[in-house]
């Protein structure tokens, strides 16, 4: 592999490249469902293949392959070459990625048991018996439960002289249950919705779910959502469970501070963002309880690496302080564009923050979330719920939309439970709110403290054209914000 990198960064810098960089992935995904009591599927995948990026004539110009040969190497590095010369005919401006950057090392995502080492008969005998628990529960109409995992090997080596190695480990579960009644359809997932939970973790993460535990909990659930009431149509006070609150951040936060969203490089796959540089450091985006960093150093994660892949290493920034706008999520690129744009300041340092991440071998670095994280407050839950006098309970995300600018949001939950006078009382069913950023989030009055954070998991983010999937993560407690427009699906 040494010799393969080797070759393509000398074939790039002979041909004339500025800069270049490589990247080698290789990557196993593992996966089973199980449905109804049946196995419905068990998979292994596996790819691998390397990326040569280059600066030429001031542009960029990128190339892959599968084929790992020396000659391939070449080839690909003069194919991203001619690529750069194409596209410096239409350059607006030249690259400028800043001071050097030149990293050495290796990391491994810490695990106590490798899943890859866990007998497949292990695996499935655990999703068999969540799922005969779930389907104990009279008027459960489907049942599922999944787990997956994944193994990602990366090297990546510049002509800046940096060589760093990657070992990431996932590993992800849940359970869902779906009751069906005249019509109207109830699903309670756990531990989350779309699927699962994931985490950089072994098999010890899915161990600490216990599946089978809480699989009646989950059945129950959605047939008693069937008899609910509705949720009603009014403006009052809202608890959010954590899994919502990630949900949250990642929608009308997260997507919302990356920076090349904010300067319209990327914006065909899901718009820019309202969060534009004159707000850095002025603009109000809530209140005095929301503190949100980007860390892609927390153990856990799924934006917790050691480098990102231009080679920056993995930190931690501020990005909403004490309810102030204070940061951007950066590649080497669009750091050193804000800037020339803002001057340097500590908000402003011109040197990427290590957010710059690419789905594989074949796709190129976008500035993608690492892990945004609302830091937890002081409240207890059931403390919480009881300063409640009137509001509305909702868990776990059942579908959402937000406009392309990341303001104006619409999220619906799989259930809820209202509040009357401290106490949860009613189960309510297709619970929805809406809300515009900047309005929702400066009405936050209070925070869960860290026994109810969790770092959640979102393993389906979507970004880019052609498009590319990334691993994000979202640390996150129960929350409560006032004057928030609910209503119900009839």
């Amino acid at each position: 592999m040494d010799e393969l990198i080797a070759r393509a960064l000398n074939a790039a810098q002979l041909r004339g490249a500025t800069y270049a960089d490589v990247r080698v992935v290789e990557t196993t995904r593992q996966s089973l469902l199980v449905r109804n009591g049946t196995v419905q599927g068990i998979a292994q995948t596996e790819d691998v293949g390397f990326g040569v990026r280059v600066v030429v004539d001031g542009a960029w110009g990128f190339a892959s392959s599968h084929r790992m040969e020396l000659a391939e190497a070449e080839r690909v590095a003069e194919q991203a070459v001619r690529i750069a010369r194409a596209s410096a005919l239409a350059k607006r401006e030249d690259v400028d990625l800043g001071p050097p950057v030149v990293q050495r090392g290796s990391y491994r995502t810490p695990v106590e048991i490798d899943p890859f080492t866990v007998p497949l008969e292990t695996k499935l005998d655990l999703l068999l018996r969540a799922d005969a628990e779930m389907r104990r529960i009279r008027g459960v109409t489907t049942t599922e439960a999944e787990m997956v995992f994944l193994r990602q090997r990366k090297t990546f080596a510049s002509t800046e002289g940096s060589y760093v190695t990657q070992e990431i480990i996932e590993s992800g579960c849940g359970i869902e249950a779906t009751a069906v009644r005249a019509g109207e359809v109830q699903r309670r997932s756990y531990p989350n919705s779309v699927g699962r939970h994931q985490q950089t973790r072994g098999w010890e993460f899915i161990l600490e779910q216990d599946l089978v535990a809480n699989a009646p909990r989950i059945a129950e659930e959605a047939v008693a959502l069937l008899r609910a009431d509705p949720c009603p149509d009014t403006v009052t006070t809202v608890i959010l469970g954590g899994a919502q609150v990630a949900l949250q951040i990642h929608e009308s936060c997260g997507h919302a501070i990356e920076l090349d969203r904010v300067f319209g490089t990327e914006a065909a796959y899901a718009g820019t963002s309202f969060l534009t540089p004159d707000k850095l450091g002025r603009f109000r985006y809530g209140s005095e309880v929301v503190n949100i960093v980007a860390d892609a150093t927390v153990p856990g994660g799924l934006g917790t690496f050691g480098w990102d892949d231009e080679g920056v290493p993995a930190q931690r920034v501020d990005i909403v302080r004490e309810g102030l706008f204070v940061g951007y999520l950066t590649d080497r690129e669009t750091a050193r564009r804000l800037w020339r744009l803002l001057g340097s300041s500590p908000d402003v340092p011109g040197e990427s923050n290590g957010a710059a991440r690419a789905m594989s071998w074949n796709r190129i670095p976008l500035v993608r979330m690492t892990n945004i994280n609302l830091l937890p407050g002081d409240w207890r839950l059931e403390d919480l719920i009881a300063d409640t006098d009137e509001g509305i309970l909702m868990d776990t995300n059942r579908s959402w939309s937000i406009d392309d600018r990341r303001l104006n949001f619409q999220f619906g939950c799989e259930i809820a439970w209202e509040i009357k006078r401290g106490r949860r009382t009613r189960l309510l069913r297709n619970p929805i709110y809406t809300g515009i950023t900047p309005e929702f989030w400066r009405s936050c009055d209070a925070v869960c403290n860290a026994d109810h954070w969790v770092l959640w998991g979102t393993p389906n983010c979507g970004k880019g054209e052609p498009g590319q999937i990334a691993h994000t993560g979202h640390g996150a407690a129960p929350a409560r914000f006032r004057n928030v427009r609910v209503f119900g699906r009839r």
